[in-house]
């Protein structure tokens, strides 16, 4: 490809975009931009990439949180039904790693950009780290129940927007994923409801 060739189409997908200025195109009032080269093209207008763009990455970002948060309970946890639960939260978390690469790459395919960094993830989480020395089996599971039912509203609110911005891979891609963390909830629920579990 010519340099002339690759200028022209860099150009296109800064109209695309509708936006100008060094070869970026803005994507987010997130600060998330999309290099030419990274621009897929889509039908969905610019509004619409970063729209969803924008309600899809912090989800990731939660992802990336949660997970880490639930293999540190995973990891420290002290408790007379030790095996159960120690296997309970290894189980989450590799459904919640194997969620995020999927809504990463449907972020891609519609020509936004995605998590770059551990900082990055920072900017973005709404989920709470617990860096505490030690945390009692009941609390572990009172936390990670209320963040699983955090993200799962925050992705019914990203399926309807999804949704109304014609995007209606990215809500059914939700949608499945809401059903893994329903599941989740329905569990820890469940063990929460059986006393006091750090005995």
């Amino acid at each position: 490809m010519t340099t002339k060739t690759r200028s022209a189409i860099s150009e296109k997908s800064l109209a695309t975009n509708g936006a100008k200025g060094n070869g970026v195109a803005k994507m987010s009032a997130a600060s998330v931009t999309v290099p030419p080269q990274l621009a897929t093209p889509t039908d969905l207008k610019a509004e619409e990439v970063q729209a969803v763009t924008a309600a899809v990455n912090p989800l990731i970002a939660d992802a990336f949180a949660l997970y880490l948060k639930t293999k540190n309970f995973h990891w420290h946890l002290a408790s007379s039904h030790f095996r159960d639960y120690h296997l309970l939260f290894d189980e989450h978390a590799e459904q919640i790693l194997e969620s995020i690469d999927p809504l990463a790459e449907r972020v891609r395919r519609i020509g936004g950009t995605t998590i770059r960094s551990v900082s990055h993830v920072s900017e973005l989480q709404s989920i709470s780290d617990d860096n505490r020395d030690f945390v009692l089996a009941e609390q572990m599971i009172q936390s990670l129940l209320a963040d699983n039912l955090h993200i799962a509203k925050k992705m019914r609110d990203a399926m309807e927007l999804a949704e109304e911005k014609r995007d209606h891979p990215t809500s059914n891609l939700l949608q499945e994923i809401l059903d893994v963390t329903e599941k989740r909830i329905w569990f820890l629920y469940e063990i929460s409801t059986g006393g006091q579990n750090q005995e």
